[in-house]
């Protein structure tokens, strides 16, 4: 069975490059979507301290903007990747 996948991949390398774009853009997509989910968690809490006490004016701490703001470029960078990945598949 593994020597039927092997010669698969030795026949068709463009499976085997577009399997790798694909675990690229995997791991990229839900780092976006999971950062994009806590970003708007921590906006309604912001929103529920607001409401709690309107003397204070909360805001989101230095770290965590920062934080957001790498995994953002860490997940568009692997779809980056995979695409350029899955684009240069075409030509084999």
């Amino acid at each position: 069975m593994s020597l039927h996948l092997i010669s698969l991949f030795t026949n068709h390398p463009a499976k085997l490059i577009n399997l790798l774009a694909l675990l690229l853009a995997f791991p990229g997509s839900w780092l976006l979507h999971a950062t994009r989910r806590r970003e708007q968690r921590a906006q309604a809490s912001l929103a529920a301290q607001r409401q709690s006490s309107p003397n204070q004016e909360p805001i989101l701490d230095w770290a965590t903007l920062r934080m957001n703001r790498f995994f953002y470029r860490f997940g568009f960078a692997c779809l980056g990747v995979a695409l350029i990945v899955s684009w240069a598949s075409t030509r084999f």
